[in-house]
């Protein structure tokens, strides 16, 4: 099984506009609503492609309510723990630049952390736990570590969606996945990394350290991935560009699912390639139509 954790769930309100003006009246001509949050968005994507999972994490209120039963209609299995307040709103504007306006979360209580440690004492070493997003600051900073520490008890694989001292606190533990981009990559170790020779290099350094698969997305440079197999270059497909809500989440669940169904890692990479394209092609999160309209446009190179 899958597990997804998303500590600060939300509803993405998405609202198109032919152009903003500010200090105006602007009027929408076209709303969406959708369940959001890394995790979550990894949870819809893995169900469309046809990996059953189940979404952790906290929820509250009227807009948690939304959340639950959106995901619940796309038959995502929810264990979601609900706490006080509401989940956040989070207001996508698209016009001809994309602004972005995230709300407030939920207050966590120690209570609510403890209860969502304990889900993972069912954990067994063939399932894959989804670490995705930033922790709010109602909950401990530690809470990922915490998490981490469970899942290695149960032997459980863990893929990690996060940046920064975040990310750099979990190495330690071992991941089976870790996605930065080049940026990320080079905070790791206070550099810039400006080329593919170089991000090959400081992916390196992380294999050595134990993670087992490192995928370094390369902006225009499609994507690399460094694993036990070997190294490999992914290019991605053109297309028009409507969304950049999702896509490296996308990429994660689609490398999952893509793992899971061929147990080949650079087939793996491949569909993760696919799935984030096909998101960013996409008004809202990728269609497994649309990942496999994509696969054959993904070119992969072993190194």
């Amino acid at each position: 099984m899958i597990y997804t954790i998303t500590l600060n769930p939300s509803i993405d309100y998405v609202m198109q506009v032919a152009s903003f003006k500010e200090g105006a009246v602007n009027r929408a001509e076209n709303t969406m609503y959708y369940p959001g949050g890394k995790g979550i968005n990894v949870s819809r994507v893995l169900k469309r492609l046809g990996a059953d999972n189940t979404a952790l994490g906290f929820t509250a209120g009227f807009t948690g309510d939304f959340i639950k039963a959106r995901l619940i209609e796309e038959q995502v299995s929810v264990q979601l723990i609900e706490v006080e307040g509401n989940s956040r709103i989070n207001v996508k504007l698209k016009a001809d630049e994309e602004t972005e306006i995230n709300g407030t979360g939920p207050i966590v209580d120690e209570d609510a952390e403890i209860r969502l440690i304990e889900q993972l004492d069912k954990l067994k070493p063939s399932d894959y736990v989804v670490i995705a997003g930033s922790v709010p600051s109602t909950v401990p900073a530690t809470i990922y570590r915490t998490i981490m520490k469970k899942c290695n008890e149960h032997e459980a694989k863990v893929v990690v969606d996060t940046g920064g001292s975040l990310l750099k606190d979990l190495l330690a533990y071992k991941p089976f996945l870790i996605k930065p981009n080049h940026h990320e990559l080079g905070d790791l170790f206070g550099v810039s990394i400006r080329s593919k020779e170089e991000a090959i290099e400081y992916a390196g350094k992380i294999h050595e350290q134990g993670v087992e698969n490192i995928v370094v997305s390369m902006a225009g440079e499609g994507a690399l991935l460094y694993s036990n197999s070997g190294i490999f270059i992914a290019k991605a497909p053109k297309g028009n560009v409507k969304n950049s809500v999702g896509a490296g989440d996308s990429l994660v669940a689609g490398f999952l699912a893509g793992y899971l169904q061929h147990n080949n890692i650079a087939e793996a990479l491949q569909y993760g390639i696919a799935s984030g394209s096909a998101t960013a092609f996409s008004d809202d999160l990728c269609q497994k139509e649309e990942v496999e309209n994509l696969l054959q446009a993904v070119t992969i190179e072993k190194l």
